[in-house]
Formats: structure tokens, C-alpha cells, sequence
């Protein structure tokens, strides 16, 4: 491996597929052997490995690793002194962090951390899980979970500490909750030798500038219209944007004229067309963006 190559983790598991589609939307042209683990990002100077998200952290704080991808539960799980470089809040199911909580069945009589106290909890975060009720005076034992958390309890455990996205696992295990201890996204972490070296810090930053870039656009279409310039006010009044829009002379007509361009929130464009044709615009254009950098 030449000393010119960042060791790059990305995450094996439920995030693989998303994190490799949001590499392609930053312009990675990343490919993936099924069979093997070192997919290959199309640029020499990066070498990446697959690896489950829950041994990246110490890897990389390890310095086996340069950077990588990993969730911040798994980085407080593990306790290790790496640099939070970027949050990219993105899960297996859509664009948001998720959480971390507390949960019992419905009909538990548990209904406050301190109602623990001798109870038997089941949980993929042990240590995490630990330093919670340490921190409330609350002594109870933590047992290490394989999976299928959520089906242990009330029958094998008193309690859970599982991760959710929306909360529908829980529901439909019966399972209501009972705190919340915090939320998690997925971050892009250096090891501290890795980002003490000026080509790696480097390389690293232009990495997390792309893919926030690409999650800005996710969320962001870009509207291109022509309008009078008499109804240019009523116009912009409808438009939420980044900055003012980008506003240019059209050629010389019987009136003058004026294309507008900007970028706006995806969920409000449906209801922003409509406004905009009201007011004047006319020809509008909406089209997908690949990054936006902000």
C-alpha cells in the first residue's frame, strides 16, 4: 500500500447500500464485489474496506484506519479518541438521525430509569447502557443482546436499549418507551495521526465537503422559470431560497422579459409551482441536483 493512499472504513450491515449510493451522488464512481470487501472508490489514492459499523471506531483510533464512516452510538459504545469530522445524517430507511432508547412492554409497571433498579436489561450497547444508570444512581444488569432485542423482553428481560428510526419495531413488539438517551447519526471520523498529516487532512475534508454536498442535494430541486418583468415582485415574494435568485434579461421581445433561477426545499415544491404559475411565471423548469455546497 503506498504511503499516497487514505484507509478509508465504510460501514458492512442495514447502512451499506445507502452509504454506497450517497459515494455516487458525490462522484465516486464506487463499485462492489459481493464477494469481497474492499470495494473500489475509482480513485488510487483511496483504499476502502467493508467493515461492520460497530468495530470501525476502533480501527480507526486503533490508526489500522485512517477515516471512516460510523455511528456515533458505536463511537460512544467503544470510547475511543477519534475526530468528529462531519455529521451525515442519513439512516437505512431515509434522511434522519435516529435514537437511542429505553423501552419496556406496555404493561410494565417501569415507567422511570430509577423503576430499573435490580432489573435485567437486554441491549447491544452494554457500556453505553451502563454509564446511563450509573449516571441515575441505578444499579441493574446489562446483558450483551445478538439481535432480536425487541422479542426479549418482558419474557427474558425487564427492559431494552434499542435503536429506532420511527418507533414501528417497538409498536409492533408491544413496547412502549420510556426515555430517551440520545440520538444518533451516522459521522465520518479521522483517527488523530491520520488527521494530523497534511495530505490525509486534506484528502479527508474534500471526502466530507462531497458528501455533505450530495445529502444537501437530497433534499433540494433546482426551479428555473421565465417571467415578466411587471410580475418579477409577485414572483420572488413566493420563493424560499438559499440566497436571492439568480435573475437574467431575456432577448429583447415585446416586453421585457427575465429568467429566474434558484434552489429550494423539495418538499414545498408541489405547493410552490401552483403559487408561481399564479403569479407570473411561465416555461418552469424543475430539475434534480447532484450536490450543493454550501
Amino acid at each position: 500500500m503506498s504511503d499516497r493512499q487514505l484507509r478509508i472504513g465504510l460501514p458492512k450491515g442495514s447502512l451499506q447500500n445507502s452509504t454506497v449510493e450517497l459515494f455516487r451522488k458525490a462522484g465516486f464512481s464506487i463499485t462492489v464485489d459481493e464477494r469481497a470487501y474492499s470495494p473500489d472508490l475509482g480513485d488510487p489514492e483511496l483504499w476502502a474496506v467493508l467493515l461492520r459499523a460497530q468495530e470501525l471506531p476502533l480501527y480507526i483510533d486503533h490508526g489500522v484506519l485512517d477515516c471512516g464512516l460510523t455511528g456515533y452510538d458505536w463511537i460512544l459504545e467503544r470510547d475511543v479518541d477519534v475526530v468528529e469530522v462531519a455529521d451525515l445524517v442519513y439512516a437505512k430507511g431515509g434522511m434522519r438521525p435516529y435514537r437511542w432508547v429505553l423501552a419496556v412492554h406496555e404493561n410494565s409497571d417501569i415507567h422511570s430509569v430509577e423503576d430499573l433498579q435490580g432489573k435485567r436489561i437486554a441491549t447491544e450497547l452494554v457500556e453505553v447502557t451502563r454509564r446511563f444508570l450509573a449516571e441515575h444512581g441505578v444499579q441493574a444488569e446489562v446483558e450483551f443482546s445478538w439481535g432480536a432485542t425487541e422479542a426479549k423482553c418482558p419474557d427474558l428481560v425487564d427492559a431494552v436499549v434499542e435503536g429506532t428510526e420511527t418507533g414501528g419495531t417497538l409498536r409492533a413488539n408491544n413496547l412502549r418507551i420510556v426515555e430517551t438517551l440520545f440520538e444518533s447519526c451516522t459521522k465520518f471520523v479521522a483517527g488523530r495521526e491520520a488527521w494530523a498529516d497534511p495530505w490525509k487532512r486534506q484528502k479527508i475534508e474534500t471526502i466530507a465537503l462531497l458528501l455533505n454536498a450530495a445529502l444537501e442535494a437530497e433534499n433540494k430541486v433546482g426551479l428555473k422559470m421565465n417571467v415578466r418583468e411587471a410580475d418579477l415582485p409577485a414572483v420572488t415574494a413566493c420563493l424560499p431560497a438559499l440566497k436571492n435568485p439568480t435573475i437574467s434579461p431575456l432577448a429583447n421581445g415585446d416586453e421585457p422579459w427575465v429568467a429566474v433561477e434558484t434552489i429550494v426545499d423539495v418538499s414545498i415544491v408541489k405547493d410552490l409551482i401552483p403559487a408561481l404559475k399564479a403569479a407570473g411565471a411561465q416555461g418552469i423548469i424543475e430539475y434534480p441536483l447532484s450536490k450543493v455546497v454550501m
